[in-house]
């Protein structure tokens, strides 16, 4: 083994002692670390991408039986809240819980850029984690990571107003005689097929915060979210 190869597996090691699951399948575990830029986009090994794919649906079907078990909404409200806890931040925000950017495989160049604690990096390999962890374990395993690190976000989420954010931070600022939110796209980056967009909202006198989306609107919904969250 390279000490380039000893390194990763350490990192990896790591990890599984932070999430409290040791992999039988190693290997899994080190793809669902490796992003599209590691070795410049032109390595052999696969990268995480498709385990992201499966690691999407794994988490709304847990988030998906979550809410249903623990809260007597109307549909509509429910898949609100659903948004909420599978979007890319949210899972970015369990990603730093556990020090997932620690152990994820990039290119120097993406390295040296903060790719590291990079929302959209994050955010898509703990997805891919999800991923290794059902095929690796079943649907136990990931139900295991998913309650020690996402019911506490659950709860947060289910006390808050079911109000779409941009809407909420709207009535917010007009209750305060602040103004109406301002949302400017302050960066669009990655390739065409799947641009991550970043946009930022102000409001006279509370401040701003951005958020990334797949699109304009999702930014918009998610920059609103997080300047609510520091308002209140």
């Amino acid at each position: 083994m390279s000490a380039l190869d000893a390194q990763r597996y350490r990192r990896v090691e790591k990890l599984e002692e932070r999430i409290g699951y040791r992999f039988e399948d190693r290997a899994l575990a080190m793809r669902a670390m490796r992003h599209s830029s590691y070795g410049d986009g032109q390595g052999s090994e696969p990268n995480n991408e498709r385990l992201e794919f499966l690691g999407d649906r794994v988490l709304g079907l847990m988030t998906a039986h979550a809410l249903f078990d623990h809260s007597g909404e109307a549909e509509g409200t429910l898949a609100r809240r659903l948004n909420a806890l599978v979007r890319k931040e949210m899972c970015a925000k369990v990603a730093r819980k556990i020090g997932l950017g620690q152990a994820v495989m990039i290119s120097p160049s993406e390295d040296k850029h903060g790719g590291r604690d990079k929302t959209s990096i994050l955010g898509d390999a703990c997805e891919a984690l999800i991923a290794a962890l059902y095929l690796d374990g079943g649907l136990a395993a990931a139900q295991a990571f998913y309650d020690r690190f996402w019911m506490s976000e659950l709860d947060d989420v289910s006390s808050r107003s079911a109000k779409d954010p941009k809407t909420l931070l709207q009535e917010l600022a007009m209750s305060r005689a602040c103004g109406l939110p301002d949302y400017t796209v302050v960066e669009r980056s990655g390739p065409d097929h799947d641009p991550v967009f970043s946009v930022e909202v102000a409001v006279t006198g509370a401040g701003s915060a951005r958020g990334e989306g797949k699109n304009k609107r999702e930014a918009e919904r998610l920059a609103a979210q997080a300047l609510i969250d520091i308002w209140q």
